[in-house]
Parts: C-alpha cells; sequence; structure tokens
C-alpha cells in the first residue's frame, strides 16, 4: 500500500527508539501513536505521543511480540502505518507480511528482505553469491547436529578459534568464542539454550573466529524504485558481552579507498535484496585491513544518530517517505560525511559484578544541555527500569570537527549528568573515552579484555568519598533545619554538650565515612575520619550546598532516597549509603549465603545439598533480559542449603544457596 503519506503511525516499540521516531513524525505533522506495557505504563515516550494503546502484561512475548495485538490497536487507532523501531518485530517477515495484509504500510524493507537475512546461515550463502566476502562456516541445527564427534570433526576444519553464533537474532545472545576443543561442545550446548530462549530458535552455526577484530558496519538505504546507496561506515568496535556500547563515524581505521570497498560491497548486498528502507550491513575486519561479511540488519540501528550527524540526514524522515512510495530523498544520492560523532549508551547495569542487569526507580535522570551533544532518552527522572527489557537508559551522542573534540563532548556530558536511583555504566564510559588508546583510535572488539571495565571506571579516591560524604552530612542538616516544626532556627548541629559533635555515619563501595560536626559560636567545626577541614558555608538547602572546603569553593547537589545520599560536584558522583545507628539484627543474611545479583528467573541448579564444591564452581544459573548469569562458589566449601528450584523467580539479593565450610 503507497500513498505518498503516511497520516498516522503507529510505534511497535518503547523507550528511547519510540520516543525517536515520535520527534520525527511530529515535525512532518504525522500524528503518532505509542503502545505501553504494564511496566511501560509511566514512560516519558507514552505521553509524548498523541494517542497510546495499552498492551496488558509485562513479558515481551505478552505485549509487544503480539503481532495481533500491535495490528489490532492499528486498526483501533485507525493507524495507516507501523514503524517496528529496532527488536521486537522489527526483523520479523511474518509481521511485515501481515501488516500489508491489513493494508497498513510496514516501516521497513520487505518481507522478502527480511526472509532472507532472518537466518544467518542463508545470508551468507546469499552474499557469497553477491560476490560479497564471507567466512566459512558450519550449521548446528539438531541435537544429531550437536555430536560431539561432528563438532570436534567441524572444528579440525574451521580451526581454533571458532565463533560459535546464534542463526537467528542479533545482541551477542547465543554466541561463545571456543579456543580450543575441550569447551566445545559446553559451549555450543549452552549458546542453543539461550539462542533458544531469546529467538525461539537452537539454531547456531561455527565460524573461524578473526583475532583482534574490528566491527565495522555500514549504513545502506533503498527504494522501491531500485537505487541503492550508502552513506558510510560506523566503527562499533567497543563491546562487553559482544553488545556495543560505544559507535562512531566515521572508522579511524578505514580510509577513503577502503571505505569505497566497503561501499561497494555494502550497496551489492543492499542490491542482491532489492533492498527498501534503512539496513545495515556489518563487517567484521582483521588487522590487515580485509572484511568479511557478518549480517544484514534489515532495520534501523540503535547507533543511527551518528550517521545522521555526520550526513545531516534525518534517517527515520527518510523512511517514512519511502515507506510511503517515493524516492528517497535526493540528498541522499550525493553523501560527504563531514566531522565525526561519537555514541555512547547508558546502561542501568552493574559494571563490577560483570555487566549484570539493574532495575529500580531513577530517582534523577538529568543531562546537561552543551552545544554538540544529542541526547535520545526512553527514561526520566521517577521512570522505573524493569527487569522486562534491554536496560538501556539512554544514548548521549556527541558531534564535532575531529574525533577529539566528539569524545571530549560525550565525556564532559556524561560528567554533568545526575543519575541516581540505579547503577550504571556511566563512569565505564567516561574512563573508555578519556583513555589514551581509545583516543588514539587503538581499538578492537577485545578492548575490553585487554583494558579492566573496574579499572577504566576511575572510582573516586577517598579523598573525594570524605568530601561528598560532609556536602552529604551539611545538606542533611540544611534540610532537617528547614522541616523542624519546633525552634527552625536553631542549628541542628547545637547541643547542650557543646563538645559532642552531630555524627553521621556512611558507606560507599569499600569505604567507610564518619562524619562529625558542630556549630560553635556561628562556625562549623567538622571532623571527617581524622581530617578536620575549613568549612565555610555561603548558602545551604537540603538539595544544593554551596561551601568553601579549605579554601576551594564548589557546589554540591545533593539527593536524598532512603538511606542513600547522592552527591554530584565537579569532583564526580557519589551514592553514599547512611548507616543505621540502630541496626535491626534480624536483617543480616546467614554466613555463606550465596545472593542473586539480579531479578531474574532460576533456569539450572547444578549441585545438590551436601556436595563438596570447589572455588568458581556453578551453583546456580540465572537469565535475566534473555541472557544467561551463573552464580559461583566464591570459595571451596559444602553445600549447606539449596534455596530455589529450577522456574523459581527470584529479587535481587535473595538467597540462592548456602555454602558452608568444608570439613578440615
Amino acid at each position: 500500500m503507497y500513498t505518498e503519506r503516511i497520516n498516522k503511525l503507529l510505534i511497535a516499540n518503547r523507550g528511547e527508539i519510540a520516543a525517536r521516531v515520535i520527534r520525527t513524525a511530529r515535525s512532518m505533522d504525522i500524528a503518532t501513536v505509542a503502545l505501553y506495557s504494564d511496566a511501560d505504563r509511566d514512560a516519558p515516550y507514552v505521553t509524548q505521543a498523541d494517542e497510546a494503546v495499552h498492551l496488558p502484561g509485562t513479558t515481551p512475548a505478552d505485549t509487544y511480540l503480539r503481532a495481533d495485538l500491535v495490528l489490532a490497536a492499528a486498526r483501533r487507532t485507525g493507524a495507516d502505518a507501523i514503524h517496528p523501531g529496532y527488536g521486537f518485530l522489527s526483523e520479523n517477515a511474518g509481521f511485515a507480511e501481515a501488516c500489508g495484509e491489513a493494508g497498513v504500510i510496514f516501516v521497513g524493507p520487505s518481507p522478502a528482505a527480511i526472509t532472507a537475512m532472518g537466518s544467518k546461515i542463508a545470508a551468507k550463502e546469499l552474499m557469497r553469491s553477491a560476490g560479497v566476502p564471507v567466512l566459512p562456516g558450519v550449521t548446528v541445527e539438531s541435537e544429531q547436529d550437536a555430536d560431539p564427534g561432528r563438532l570436534t570433526e567441524a572444528a579440525g576444519d574451521i580451526g581454533f578459534p571458532i565463533l560459535v553464533k546464534a542463526a537467528f537474532g542479533g545482541g551477542g545472545r547465543g554466541m561463545r568464542i571456543v579456543r580450543g576443543e575441550d569447551e566445545l561442545v559446553d559451549a555450543v550446548a549452552s549458546a542453543r539454550r539461550e539462542a533458544a530462549s531469546a529467538f525461539g530458535d537452537g539454531t547456531v552455526f561455527l565460524e573461524k573466529f578473526v583475532e583482534s577484530p574490528r566491527h565495522i558496519e555500514v549504513q545502506i538505504f533503498g527504494d522501491r524504485h531500485g537505487t541503492v546507496v550508502h552513506l558510510g561506515e560506523r566503527e562499533c568496535s567497543i563491546q562487553r558481552r559482544y553488545q556495543k556500547i560505544i559507535e562512531e563515524a566515521p572508522s579511524t581505521a578505514v580510509d577513503e579507498a577502503l571505505r569505497d570497498e566497503l561501499g561497494r560491497a555494502a550497496v551489492a548486498a543492499g542490491e542482491a535484496l532489492s533492498y527498501e528502507g534503512a539496513g545495515t550491513v556489518e563487517f567484521v575486519m582483521s588487522p590487515d585491513s580485509s572484511f568479511y561479511f557478518l549480517e544484514v540488519n534489515t532495520r534501523l540501528q540503535v547507533e543511527h544518530p551518528v550517521t545522521e550527524l555526520v550526513t545531516g540526514i534525518d534517517l527515520v524522515r527518510a523512511q517514512l517517505l519511502v515507506a510511503a512510495g517515493r524516492p528517497m530523498p535526493t540528498e541522499m544520492l550525493h553523501v560527504t560525511p563531514s566531522g565525526h560523532a561519537v555514541e555512547v549508551r547508558l546502561y542501568a547495569e552493574d559494571v563490577a559484578a560483570g555487566f549484570i542487569p539493574a532495575s529500580g526507580t531513577l530517582d534523577t535522570l538529568k543531562f546537561p544541555d552543551i552545544d554538540g551533544v544529542r541526547i535520545d532518552a526512553g527514561f526520566g527522572s521517577g521512570s522505573k527500569v524493569s527487569t522486562f527489557y534491554d536496560p538501556m537508559l539512554a544514548k548521549v551522542i556527541g558531534y564535532g570537527p575531529t574525533r577529539d573534540d566528539a569524545c571530549a563532548k560525550v565525556a564532559r556530558a556524561l560528567t554533568e549528568t545526575r543519575v541516581h536511583g540505579v547503577t550504571t555504566n556511566r563512569d565505564l564510559l567516561v574512563g573508555i573515552l578519556r583513555e589514551p588508546q581509545f583516543r588514539c583510535g587503538a581499538i578492537d572488539t577485545g578492548y575490553l579484555e585487554r583494558h579492566d571495565p573496574v579499572a577504566l571506571m576511575n572510582t573516586p579516591p577517598i579523598d573525594t568519598v570524605r568530601v561528598h560524604a560532609l556536602a552529604a552530612a551539611l545538606a542533611a542538616q540544611a534540610g532537617r533545619r528547614t522541616n523542624t516544626p519546633v525552634l527552625p532556627g536553631l542549628p541542628s548541629g547545637w547541643r547542650t554538650l557543646s563538645s559532642q559533635d552531630q555524627v553521621l555515619s556512611f558507606t560507599t563501595g569499600e569505604y567507610s565515612v564518619d562524619v562529625g560536626y558542630r556549630f560553635v559560636r556561628g562556625a562549623i567545626r567538622a571532623t571527617v575520619d581524622g581530617w578536620t577541614p575549613q568549612v565555610r558555608i555561603i548558602s545551604s538547602s537540603e538539595s544544593l550546598l554551596d561551601a568553601e572546603i579549605d579554601g576551594v569553593r564548589r557546589r554540591y547537589r545533593v539527593s536524598v532516597s532512603g538511606c542513600t545520599h547522592y552527591v554530584d560536584s565537579v569532583l564526580g558522583a557519589s551514592a553514599l549509603t547512611e548507616v543505621d545507628r540502630f541496626p535491626d539484627p534480624s536483617a543480616s543474611q546467614e554466613p555463606g549465603s550465596l545472593l542473586a545479583p539480579m531479578p531474574g528467573s532460576v533456569v539450572r541448579v547444578e549441585v545438590d545439598e551436601g556436595a563438596d564444591v570447589a572455588a568458581g564452581t556453578t551453583i546456580v544459573v540465572l537469565e535475566a533480559m534473555k541472557m544467561e548469569h551463573a552464580v559461583r562458589a566464591p570459595a571451596d566449601g559444602v553445600v549447606a542449603s539449596v534455596a530455589v528450584a529450577v522456574g523459581t523467580q527470584v529479587d535481587s539479593g535473595q538467597v540462592l544457596a548456602v555454602l558452608a565450610e568444608a570439613a578440615p
């Protein structure tokens, strides 16, 4: 169905991509419809749309993956087009076909193109026939294919190291690197389980793993009139768990000659598919600049903003025009990228715990206004981060004439971002952006294996923690004075025994800090772990302290949620937990308790009660956000008890098992 104009657009997605599509649609005078699950009822994008339809439930399978409910919402609201965003139904050929049958425009490529690229195995064969370089591999489709003898023989033909990869889907799920024969069978079995859970199909394939590769992708765009172009490459090599966290355009490893070669290969791939709309051809590139086809993502990519910034092309606008049957905008036919753009993905996750997804309520999420910085956010202050969906909070994108300019803008924007209530990867992103090798462009997909993520995070030193603890205590004092119903003009640090301090104790990470203060003749005397700074308060409230500490005046923004005091200043950010002076003894856990690191579902229990285990032994395997997370024994011991079974839904901090010391 082609109308030359879309009048009402339903966005079959959520979060930041829904907000992103709504923004462009509004500028084109296209009415918008949002969808929201129970978990997303209060998400910002819901009220940004003109209309919204509720999808009862929380899990993707009950909501955003329900093609029938999505199409019913389009009928109910009179939407004549559906933009699928990325993920969910965006690469579902059956859904694209159903849209056509319902007389609704699917903003994306044809069902045939999606089908052709839906299987990475079939896609490789099609690309090979189109002259696009590919790596050799073998398919594991059934239990018979997974026979250890067959796997060993195939591995011998391919040669180690080998990459095991899900045939359907993406996002790093169902992917393993195997460096030796002893790892092969378990890696294939684990990848097949994860792929089946995430994509409904456990088929995987094995191919040669390229050492120290770069992940380079090329943005292509086509229309129904047979035109296919490329808009340059993106560098996506900074990854964790095979998922990108930093992307940029252009790549520091690609010169004009290589760019032309990559572009011609990408266009050949698009032409082989008679491609319409936005798509991405992904390549793995070896240190000698040889490149090989990985896959075609038949949708808009998360990282599309960096291409938009260096080309000046609004890809969503172009998608909507082409979907309505128009030729692609003429400015896309002769694109000359200029400048440099860098995007980072701000995730709710615990880096130190192994990038485990985090959930909870964002008490504060505020981004600074910096020239040349674009924010694509799916959450705001007060938003809840659930366990049901990808934990990306926002994308922070910087543009400048040079790569250094772009990196500096993003690093500064992240530093000034206030994010409280949920653990994030913000400090890691800043650390990478400022790390010398990254700034020199010496990167590949193994960057975070060579650089310790925790070391890159640049945890605030104890001196900063002490200053922030003092600021938190003084802001809390100001808040108590403001809110007290009795003698509000009397300083809260005043005591009948003038020699006694008001004392607050805080913990953060590995640090414990004790702050004492009192008012003496209108001045403040403070002690922080034996340090006695000179303090002069210029102004104070429970949320903002302007103070001179040891001769340096700074402003400290403070917010409190429960027992946690969040302090942001030019020194960095601290989350300080106030220690309860009268703790409940019953709240402590039994010694040896293994706790769930995140909410999730128990998919395997690997041990029995009474079993002897060595340090590192897997005790329980959890699944959260379609990925498996192993909880291992921290030391040698005996399994005293197991508190969960397969299928149990657990909350963060819940006891999974208890280990006792091994008998001498």
